[in-house]
Parts: structure tokens; sequence; C-alpha cells
């Protein structure tokens, strides 16, 4: 029994002395990783710092390209409430028939149904000057009933102010736009959608021959779809966004007053 006490004994010093030395490594591992913490969270401090650096350069590269080359703006027209009119006409006519009457002028029947648009009528937002323009509410309808009429009449077109030549000068000059934005952002964009390019096989969806109404509607939902594809990675705000006005998102994805521009 003594030889076995003696015996138990030294093995006890044995694991007491191992259990020192593992002592010693998990103080060893502890310092190390609270060394590795330390250098994490600094790196994690220094990314972050160089993602608000990038956010800042890209923000500044869009402000400007926005400001010289593709400003985007409201331009207001002169149109006057058909209410007001009435109601100037007319010092007898109720408030229901005003407020009908706003209810009508805010409301525009476009690819089959009547869709409601608070600025129906009240401005266009324009693209690199405000002779290039979009209707606010996305109806382009002007441009593939002018291709149409242009099937079925005869001889030159004398028309340089024609509605469908804004419509298409827009959209290609918003489809470069967000081409370029994608670049800056580092954005892929779910549709691939070509703007015209010097010595370039890739050809503008917008620009060059008269697209069909498919076509048109076709490349015009490949642009709105990457237009809210940026809004969406840039958080901007959802209550402001609609799928129907292009420029308008567009619009609302670039001003600086949107928080989260270059993220």
């Amino acid at each position: 029994d003594a030889e076995g006490l003696l015996r138990i004994k030294e093995e006890n010093q044995k694991h007491y002395r191992r259990a020192q030395r593992h002592q010693e490594k998990k103080e060893k591992i502890q310092r190390h990783n609270r060394k590795l913490g330390d250098l994490v969270e600094k790196k994690t401090y220094d990314l972050k710092t160089q993602y608000e650096h990038l956010a800042n350069l890209r923000r500044t590269h869009i402000l400007e390209l926005t400001s010289v080359i593709f400003p985007i703006e409201e331009v207001k027209t002169s149109m006057r409430d058909p209410a007001d009119v009435s109601s100037e006409s007319d010092n007898a006519m109720t408030s229901s028939t005003v407020s009908k009457l706003a209810e009508a002028r805010r409301t525009t029947y476009l690819s089959g149904r009547w869709v409601c648009d608070d600025h129906n009528g009240d401005t266009s937002i324009g693209i690199t000057g405000p002779w290039i323009t979009l209707p606010n509410n996305g109806d382009y309808s002007a441009y593939y009933n002018w291709v149409e009429e242009k099937k079925t009449t005869q001889g030159p077109d004398m028309e340089h102010n024609n509605p469908a030549y804004t419509i298409s000068a827009a959209l290609c000059y918003a489809t470069q736009l967000v081409n370029t934005l994608s670049l800056i952002l580092d954005v892929n964009l779910p549709k691939k959608l070509c703007n015209r390019q010097v010595n370039s096989p890739l050809r503008s969806e917008f620009c060059g021959e008269n697209l069909s109404r498919h076509r048109f509607m076709r490349a015009v939902k490949k642009l709105n779809a990457n237009i809210l594809h940026l809004c969406f990675s840039q958080h901007v705000n959802l209550d402001l966004l609609h799928p129907l006005h292009t420029l308008r998102n567009l619009m609302y994805l670039v001003s600086p007053d949107t928080e989260n521009l270059g993220r």
C-alpha cells in the first residue's frame, strides 16, 4: 500500500507539472489571441476608413459627372391645372367636380391600363439639357407611335423637334450614364444594355435604327431594371422610386441628398 501510495504521488506530481505547462501554453495562446484581436480591430477600422474614402471618391466623381456631362433636372411646363381653369370660368362649380377634374388630370392611360401619376403634366425630366427630356409619367408611346406612322408615311422626316427624337436621345444618354455609374460604383447590372461606342461592334439600343414597339418597350424595361438595381445598391429611399419613372429614379440616385451614394 505504501509503494502504491508513493507511485500515485509521483503520478500526481507529473500531472501537476504537465498542468502547469498547459496553463502556460493557455496563457500564451490567450495573449496571442488578444494581439490578433487588436490587429483585426485595427485592420477593420483601417478597412472601414478606406471604404469611406473610396465612397467619398465615388461620390465626388458621380457628382462631377452628373453636374458637368450628364446634368439631370426637372423641366417645368406651362400647363395649367384644368380644375383651376374651369373654376375660373365657372364660379358656381362644386368642389366635387373640381376634385374629379384633378383626379382625372393625375390619371394616365399607359400600356393598356390606367395609371395614377401625381406628377402628370407638371414636369418633365431633362438630361444633358432642358431640350432633351422624358415624360415624367413614363409614357413613351410618342416614340413607337412615330415609328408606326413612319412605316405608312413616305418621304423625308422634317420634324426635327419630334418627341420621338428627344425620347430616343434621352434614353440613350441615360443608358450611357447608367453604364458609367455601374463602373464607378463597382456594381454589376442585372440587364445588359449597350450604348453607342466609337469603333466598337456594340450597338446602342436606342440610337440608330427605329425600334418596334416590342423591342423599344423591352429595352426600356431593361434600362429601368438597371436603374432600380443601382438605387437599391445605394439605399435610395424606396418611397421615392417608381418602376416607370426612368430619369426621376436616376435623379434621386445621383442626388447630393443621397446619404449612401458611393457605398
